[in-house]
């Protein structure tokens, strides 16, 4: 006579699960082991999102919210971003102020977690965890290094990568103020000789502008090679901020570059 299986609960599961070390499982992972329909494990996980035991920053894909985390609802974005990343197949890395923040150079703390993919995607809500996914041409040849978190390990951005992004995608950083004030917390971890592989990921006017800014905010010892690169590869003069009309500008020879802005770094 065959024993009828002894069901599970959904809290139990999830506390197999976060006991192995495990945090993060989709809809379908929870209604296999519970062993009953879509509906019935929905309604179970449903449950246990209304007492903060779960969240799910993505359709059908739910973090377990440990006790150090319930007051948040949710995991921190590190501590999720790359498994999800990884079960819906996208390479991805973090960047911008996420990036500067991990290097030690973000100046004020940023309030949404910044995700750089190859295609479009939408923004990511989980309570107050907010994540901004934002498409980046040559993603895979931008360099990255891994930092560990407490749920795995995490891609982002190298400095000179970081710096890189920073002046390309300044409207995603506060602009060209926020940006040249990073840049002057993070010149000191910039390699010079990374920092031209890094440029190569993106258009020669990043590079231009990249260099005046550095040049601007003390780190001029990190421009050589760049520069180097800028007269080699630049074939015409770049605006500093393509959305200025240039009035009162002046021009930067070393960067092929028409200084139509005043930036301020905040030191």
């Amino acid at each position: 006579m065959k024993t009828k299986k002894k069901r599970i609960r959904a809290r139990d599961y999830i506390a197999d699960l976060a006991a192995a070390g495990r945090y993060h499982f989709c809809s379908g992972e929870a209604r296999e082991a519970l062993g009953v329909s879509a509906d019935a494990a929905r309604l179970a996980l449903n449950r246990l999102a209304r007492q903060h035991l779960v969240a799910t920053p993505a359709r059908g894909f739910y973090v377990i919210v440990p006790p150090e985390y319930r007051s948040l609802g949710c995991l921190p974005a590190d501590q999720f971003i790359p498994e999800l990343m990884g079960r819906l197949n996208l390479s991805y890395y973090a960047g911008l102020l996420t990036a500067a923040q991990y290097h030690g150079a973000a100046h004020h703390r940023p309030q949404e977690f910044q995700v750089f993919l190859s295609t479009a995607r939408r923004f990511l809500e989980c309570g107050p965890v907010h994540v901004a996914f934002i498409t980046r041409k040559r993603l895979g040849e931008v360099p990255v290094q891994r930092f560990n978190t407490p749920r795995g390990v995490i891609d982002v951005s190298t400095p000179e990568a970081t710096a890189v992004d920073l002046v390309g995608y300044h409207h995603h950083a506060g602009g060209l103020d926020q940006v040249a004030t990073i840049l002057s917390e993070l010149a000191e971890r910039i390699d010079s000789r990374k920092l031209v592989a890094a440029a190569k990921t993106a258009p020669v006017t990043w590079a231009q502008r990249l260099g005046y800014l550095l040049e601007r905010v003390g780190g001029g010892q990190t421009v050589g090679a760049l520069k180097r690169y800028v007269e080699q590869a630049s074939r015409r003069s770049a605006l500093l901020l393509n959305e200025s009309p240039g009035q009162g500008s002046h021009r930067a020879a070393d960067w092929n570059l028409i200084v139509n802005a005043d930036v301020e770094a905040e030191l």
